[in-house]
């Protein structure tokens, strides 16, 4: 008997995936002023045409000159000053470290919009208590796991659920690149990083398709290279019980012998097709390579892989549409925040569970050997 596969959640994905603009943008106070904010938040916000209202940080410096450059009339160094001059329908942007989301949450007005940059806190307990701290205020809150808003995933999503490809049967995601984590010397000292600061957003997306895994196992590491860099490879698998769907993430940053054979993609295999997207941004960081998008059907093989067209790249457009589904739901033309709170910290869970079977180190093989 062939089972049922249209009650699958990746069948059914939200309304705020559409990637469609909210109807009456609000003004946003973007919290931050570092590379994320200048790479990808405010071309983004240009490109869309979102009003950025304010930027806020502590060297005001800083935030001035990304303010000359995109037009921003507003510019404070601390949250306080601006949530007291802000306008009342603002959507405040937290751009900044998860230990300062509990300081800076704390002095966003009651009932505030508020999009939250990932990951949700450096642990599991970290995150549950941002999430009851956005209940007791009241807020409305998201978390920037933008990877789920993609030109090419949400093309991808949009093929899936129209039941392109068949039921999923496998979703694979590689990437074995060489990371400048010069880049990035906020990282440096954390007790966890690939898995937080990275495969988190592979264990959102996979989430976002899928929804939550049963079990989940994990192996992250470190380079002996690098010993100020906690983790740099992973390996997790993600387990549904009720489904034969095999899920992996495999990420090795260390890739550092050339452009050769490196790697980047989602793959999508389902019982009449796949779909496979590269994700071009991570191919020679930061300046990239190309995205693309593939589609081959079981049907017509002689065809082979197709590309699927679709317009924009992770970085910037992905975050067009993470704050686009706060402003949406607010404005109520969408019925759910997929990327609420609530719904990220059960990504969390996910990421906690990981690094817990790295600790536990899997299944010992002492009384399973059998004596030569």
């Amino acid at each position: 008997m062939t089972a049922d596969v249209t009650g699958r959640p990746e069948r059914h994905p939200a309304e705020a995936y559409t990637l469609r603009l909210p109807e009456h943008p609000r003004p946003i106070v973007i919290l931050g002023a570092g590379g994320i904010v200048k790479d990808a938040h405010l071309p983004a916000y240009r490109k869309a045409g979102y009003p950025v209202w304010g930027i806020v940080n502590r060297t005001v410096a800083r935030a001035q000159a990304l303010a000359d450059e995109y037009g921003i009339a507003h510019v404070f160094g601390t949250v306080a000053e601006a949530v007291a001059a802000a306008p009342a329908d603002a959507v405040y942007d937290i751009a900044l470290m998860p230990e300062q989301y509990l300081e800076t949450l704390e002095q966003l007005p009651d009932g505030a919009p508020v999009l939250i940059q990932k990951p949700l806190g450096q642990t599991l307990a970290e995150g549950e208590a941002l999430r009851d701290l956005c209940h007791r205020k009241r807020l409305i809150a998201a978390v920037n796991t933008q990877l789920r808003f993609a030109p090419y995933v949400a093309e991808a999503r949009r093929l899936i659920a129209d039941g392109v490809i068949g039921d999923l049967v496998d979703l694979e995601i590689r990437v074995s690149v060489d990371t400048p984590w010069h880049l990035f010397p906020n990282v440096f000292g954390l007790e966890r990083l690939e898995i937080n600061m990275h495969s988190v957003h592979y264990v959102d997306l996979i989430r976002s398709f899928l929804g939550d895994p049963d079990s989940v196992s994990a192996v992250t590491l470190p380079h002996p290279d690098k010993p100020e860099i906690a983790n740099t490879r992973s390996l997790i698998v993600m387990r549904y019980r009720d489904r034969p769907v095999r899920v992996t993430i495999s990420t090795n940053h260390d890739h550092a012998f050339g452009s050769a054979h490196e790697e980047s993609f989602i793959k999508w295999e389902g019982t009449a097709g796949a779909i496979r997207a590269q994700m071009g941004l991570l191919l020679d960081y930061p300046d990239g390579g190309p995205d693309s998008l593939e589609l081959a059907l079981l049907e017509d093989r002689e065809a082979g892989w197709r590309p699927v067209p679709f317009e924009g790249s992770w970085f910037p457009d992905a975050f067009i549409g993470s704050m686009g589904a706060v402003q949406r739901f607010v404005e109520g033309s969408v019925p759910t925040l997929p990327t609420s709170v609530d719904d990220v910290l059960r990504t969390m869970a996910v990421v906690e569970a990981a690094y817990e079977s790295q600790d536990t180190e899997g299944v010992g093989l002492g009384s399973t050997m059998v004596d030569p």
